[in-house]
Formats: structure tokens, sequence, C-alpha cells
């Protein structure tokens, strides 16, 4: 308990300190941090081995959302090097370097905003996603899970790792310095911007299964991201 109450001391002094900090459109935000990108996002080594580990080793056809430079397909290949990806992201930058590191895998990018993306019909085995559904409001989550669950074939499986609120008072938090900073720097609604909005771990589940999803495992692990398998209903 006094862990979770220094923690959401210490994110309100940090909330306050930056109160006057434009927010940085997302792209933008990721092109500028390119060069140390995967050596920050390194620190969640542990939870991208378990990512790969989750994923089923019969999934050929895979989707990822928000794909950056692939930390996670890294993984995924070293268990399966003939999967076929699609992976979409804002940053081209970012979709430069993945296909740099894996030019000899069966790879199509796509730079746009996924929540526009036709993911089809009973298309893919697998839709992933790792660290990048936390910056959206659960609206929005809403309908793309929809479109997710739709773009799965039968049995096929939404793996997600993401950052998880620890409690409402942190969702309710973020949430509300998010709404106020799009207003005070009078951000349109169409443009994404980089700032944290996650949702507990109990509303992010019951997007998923309002979605059409069967929850599986669960794994919250050591260096801070949570793992969410879940699987289409039949």
């Amino acid at each position: 308990m006094r862990s979770q109450e220094k923690y959401l001391q210490d994110l309100k002094q940090w909330l306050h300190d930056t109160s006057d900090s434009p927010l940085e459109e997302m792209s933008d935000f990721f092109t500028k941090r390119l060069d140390g990108y995967e050596e920050h996002m390194s620190i969640w080594e542990k939870s991208y081995q378990m990512f790969a580990e989750v994923l089923p080793s019969d999934c050929q056809k895979i989707l990822d959302l928000g794909c950056g430079t692939g930390l996670e397909l890294d993984q995924i290949w070293q268990r399966k090097s003939d999967m076929d990806v699609t992976g979409v992201d804002l940053c081209q930058s970012m979709l430069d370097q993945l296909l740099k590191k894996h030019s000899d895998k069966r790879l199509t990018t796509v730079c746009q905003d996924y929540f526009r993306y036709d993911l089809g019909n009973e298309k893919w085995d697998a839709v992933i996603s790792f660290e990048s559904l936390h910056h959206f409001l659960p609206e929005r989550k809403k309908e793309l899970y929809q479109r997710v669950c739709q773009g799965l074939k039968r049995g096929g499986v939404f793996l997600l790792a993401d950052y998880i609120a620890c409690c409402d008072e942190e969702e309710e938090l973020l949430r509300s310095t998010y709404l106020k900073r799009r207003k005070q720097f009078a951000i349109p609604d169409d443009r994404f911007v980089h700032f944290d909005i996650p949702l507990t771990l109990a509303h992010e589940c019951e997007l998923l299964q309002n979605a059409g999803f069967v929850l599986g495992e669960v794994l919250d692990n050591p260096d801070g991201a949570t793992i969410i398998a879940a699987e289409k209903r039949g």
C-alpha cells in the first residue's frame, strides 16, 4: 500500500512539474527519439521474450499494431522465422529501421493510423500490440477491439502487452490531465499525441470481453508490462 501511495504521490508531482509542457505529436515524438529507442525499450526484455512465448506457435499470419522497430518481432521470429507479418505504425522512420533489420523476413509495413487501417474479415491468425494502446482513450479502443475481433480468424488470438494503471485513481488522474492538456494546448481531436492514459486491468479486460473475446492468460511481468491473451469466440 505504501509503495502505491508513493507512486501516486510522485506521479502527481511529475504532472504538476510538467503542466506547462506541450504535448508532442505521436510520430514526431518517436522520430526524435529513434536513435536511443531500442536501448530505452530494452527494459522490457523479459516481457518481449514472454510475449513471444505466449503467442501460439501455429500462428502464421500476424498483424502488429504500433510495431515500431519490431522489438517484439525480434523475439517472435527467433521462435518461428517463416511467420508472415504486417506491421502498422505512424512513424515511417521506425518502419524503415524495422525493414532494415528484417529484410529477409516475410514482412509488410504500413505507415498509417491503425484506427483507420482496414483489418479485414477473418484474415489474421493473431493480432498483437506491445506498449502502444495505452496512449488512447477507451472509447477509441472499444471500436478498435471490435474490429480486431472481426479481423481475426475463428479461434485467433489478440495478444496485448501494455502499461496498466495501478488503480482507479491513477486511471482517472491521467485521463483528466490528458483531456485538460488537449484543451489547454488547443489540440484537434484527430491529432494523436504522446501521453500515457492506461486503464486498470479490470477495465482493459472488460473492453476485450465486450468486444467478443474470451480472456486466456494474463501475465504481470516483473519489468512492468502486463500481457493479456484474448481469443476470438467461436
